[in-house]
């Protein structure tokens, strides 16, 4: 993505948001640094490198693992990414596939 473009958003993006720009957006959420209504649609990469700061900084403490994240966090991080894997196999991504299997 470059400076002059801006982020689909999570909805839009390709693999149901489960790309490396998705993630930080679903992190955020997870966080509540953002909105869960805030997809990151139009976002500039200077504002996406802000929020990638952000959800660093919130993991952090628990070891950017899930499995140490507090029991509400855990609860809202498996809703989340088991919301973006439905919307990805839904869109017909498959796990065992590398990229360069296509």
């Amino acid at each position: 993505m470059s400076e002059k473009r801006s982020y689909v958003g999570v909805p839009k993006d390709e693999n149901g948001g489960l790309t490396p720009v998705g993630r930080i957006v679903m992190d955020a959420w997870v966080f509540g640094l953002i909105p869960e209504t805030e997809t990151g649609e139009g976002w500039s990469l200077t504002r996406l490198d802000a929020l990638y700061d952000q959800v660093t900084r919130a993991w952090e403490p628990h070891g950017h693992l899930a499995s140490r994240l507090p029991a509400e966090l855990r609860e809202r991080h498996a809703r989340i990414y088991d919301d973006a894997v439905r919307r990805a196999r839904s869109q017909g991504w498959d796990p065992e596939l590398h990229e360069e299997d296509d």
